[in-house]
This record gives C-alpha cells, structure tokens and sequence, in this order.
C-alpha cells in the first residue's frame, strides 16, 4: 500500500498484505543457513489489487539488510494479460537468478509472466492466487467458503466494494471499463483481518489502488509453478481468500508451503514471516 467490472459476483477475488503471530511449515523448506559462493538472486516483489509496492516496504528493508538485490515494480491492476506481459518484459532486464513474490492478485501475474523465463529460480506466492490454465481468480476466491467480500450472494457487486467507471486512451484506442475500490468500512476487516487499529487502517483505505473488473475475470494462461519450484504462504485468518483455497492451490503446486496465523496483507503487519519465506526460497536457488 502506498502512502499512498453488467457488475457481477464474480469479483469474489483480489489482493492486496498482512501480520502473523506465527508460523508452521508444512513441506520441507530450505536451510535456515546456506553457505555459498554464488551471488544472491534479485528478489522481484509484485504487488496485489488494492495496494501498491510500498505494501512491501518492511521486507524490502530486511532483504536489503540481508544483502539481497530487491526490486517492486508496480502492477497496473487492469487486466492479466496486460500486467503479465509488463512484467514478463521487466524481468528480462534483470541479470541473473530472480526470485518471483507475487501477493493476492500479484500471484496470478507472476504465474504468467515467469513462464519460460529460465532466469526465475523460485516462485513465492504470499495469501496469492495460483490459478491453473484458464482459471480466474474471481472464480478461485468462491471456490471454497470464507471470504469476507460479500455478505450478499444475490448482489450484483460485492458489498464490500464500490465501482467506479473509466476511461482510457492509448492513442486513437478508447477504452472503457469498471474500478473496484474496497469500501472504507471493510477494508480493516478484509485485509488486516483488525489486526491494525482503526486509525491506521483508515490510512491504508484511503491510499488503496483500485482494480479493474476485468483483471479479476480473465483467464490464466500457461501456470509457471508446473516447471518452476513454489513457496507458498497460506494466511489461516485471511478474510479475502479463504485458507482452504490457498492450501488448495499451494498443494495442487506441489509447493513448500508455511501456514501462519496471519490477514490477507501479511507483509503489511509482519514482514517477518514473509521475508523469512523469501529468503528459504532464495537459498534453495543457489
């Protein structure tokens, strides 16, 4: 989060970051030390719906101080493919070995945009969608019981969010289409599962990105965690995606999965875990 979509019930998904008390792995994870000589990987954070790069702020801080190259470039939240494909042309910058971190929504991206990219060595998805080829993450976050998204199955929209239609040029192209915002009132509850105070939440409300309808409707392609090793947090207490579904998604992957007692932003709230995450990832790479 910075200091900065006919609506249909399919929005049941989305992002966004957050604190846990604890936590317990499941699969087998990396080392807690690892001695080599190899360069460390460069750690690509990727931000979900309803927040931005600076949601990472606090594992970026610790990955730095632990010597690791970190970049966050910001995810445009309007649609799969088109973020994907920035993303794919962004990594390839990179020299090197890269450790992919995808959030919320920010999972769906990096699940395409690493496919066939031999540079990314691990993928790591905190409270994230990993969706299987054609699968969306509106449908995902219904998949199971749980989320806090709506409280009325026969809405057109999700009570818990409010749309707001735009519109786009991209030189004689005009497009059109729908913003989701999280309503103020919810967003405590939904992201940070009231692990923050009032004061603070407000704060996080109030400088949210948006995201479109469609990003949270399209289809995935081809999911990088078949050929590339994954990590996986599931948040018990997240209130967006239902743990069932990321235990669901982690296990389908094959992935080294570490469940805590975290909200949907966990790396909002406790860093710590999702940096120690990144960092297990980061070893089994070199």
């Amino acid at each position: 989060m910075s200091k900065r979509h006919t609506l249909r019930i399919a929005v049941l998904g989305a992002i966004g970051v957050a604190l846990a008390a604890g936590a317990t792995t499941l699969s087998s994870a990396a080392p807690s030390s690892f001695a080599s000589s190899a360069p460390k990987p460069t750690v690509v954070l990727v931000n979900g719906a309803w927040s931005e790069p600076a949601s990472f702020s606090g594992v970026i801080r610790r990955l730095q101080k632990d010597g690791y190259p970190v970049v966050a470039p910001p995810t445009a939240l309007r649609g799969l493919s088109g973020d994907s494909t920035y993303l794919s042309a962004y990594l390839k910058t990179i020299e090197g070995p890269v450790v992919l971190v995808g959030q919320s929504y920010g999972g769906s991206v990096i699940t395409n945009a690493a496919t066939g990219n031999p540079n990314v060595k691990a993928l790591v998805y905190i409270s994230a969608f990993a969706p299987d080829k054609n699968e969306t993450a509106a449908e995902l976050t219904a998949k199971f019981p749980g989320t806090h998204i709506t409280d009325d199955p026969n809405a057109p929209l999700p009570t818990a969010l409010s749309a707001v239609p735009f519109t786009s040029t991209d030189g004689t192209k005009v497009t059109t289409g729908i913003d989701l915002y999280t309503k103020p009132d919810h967003y405590r509850d939904l992201f940070l599962s009231n692990r923050l105070s009032k004061k603070e939440s407000a704060v996080l409300a109030a400088e949210q990105h948006p995201i479109s309808l469609q990003a949270l409707g399209d289809p995935s392609g081809e999911p990088a965690w078949k050929t590339i090793p994954s990590w996986f947090l599931v948040s018990k207490e997240d209130h967006l995606i239902p743990a069932a579904t990321e235990r669901f998604m982690a296990t389908r992957a094959h992935g080294h999965i570490t469940v805590a007692d975290t909200p949907h932003a966990a790396q909002v709230t406790d860093p710590g875990i999702v940096t120690r995450l990144i960092e297990q990832a980061a070893h089994a790479t070199r």
